[in-house]
């Protein structure tokens, strides 16, 4: 079976519309990488890696054919600067020291435009995740407590962890609930036969 990039052209097809329709609808295409990969076992890095490969494979006759009329195309992505980072990194403290939560500190940072909001968010958070230190020392050199957006972090995986162990314990109880009913429907059959046998 030929294979475009690693996907059937069955597969590479159901992405292309299932993309092209998502976005239509008006949903991001991080909405649908995440969506599309969820409900076809694949991670959401692996779906936006692919989209992006085969957008780029505009001389293979078989990619022309799925994409024709759909108007999809790679936006180049604009790595941050180091400058932007720190500029980022200040202009989030700023708003921080004013009392704005980090998405308005944000979306004032960008002057409004989505897009740059939508980039500098991601990137905040990247920044969190994989260079926690970076913002600490940004803090303190801000003249703030370092530990306090590593704290909000902490509080966030605090919290997930709990609703994960109360799904878990509400599927335990689920379960047992199940359980108890049919043991107490087999009692009762096992009581109908013992009262016919009386008879």
């Amino acid at each position: 079976m030929n294979k475009i990039n690693g996907y059937t052209e069955e597969e590479a097809t159901g992405l292309i519309e299932y993309i092209y329709s998502g976005k239509n609808a008006g949903k991001t295409l991080s909405y649908l990488f995440e969506t599309y990969g969820k409900e076809h076992s694949r991670a959401k890095g692996s779906v936006r890696n692919y989209y992006y490969a085969f957008l780029k494979k505009q001389d293979d006759s078989r990619v022309k054919k799925i994409l024709e009329g759909k108007n999809l195309s790679a936006s180049t992505i604009k790595p941050f600067t180091e400058e932007e980072t720190d500029e980022l990194l200040e202009k989030v403290l700023e708003g921080r020291r004013k009392g704005y939560s980090v998405r308005k500190s944000i979306s004032e940072a960008s002057g409004g435009d989505e897009k740059q909001m939508l980039r500098m968010q991601n990137k905040y958070r990247n920044l969190l995740k994989k260079q926690p230190e970076k913002v600490e020392q940004a803090a303190r050199e801000a003249g703030m407590p370092a530990n306090a957006f590593l704290q909000k972090r902490l509080e966030r995986e605090i919290d997930a962890l709990y609703l994960r162990i109360a799904a878990d314990l509400r599927k335990e109880n689920e379960r047992l609930c199940e359980e108890i009913a049919l043991l107490r429907q087999n009692q009762g059959k096992q009581g109908d036969k013992s009262g016919e046998n009386a008879l």
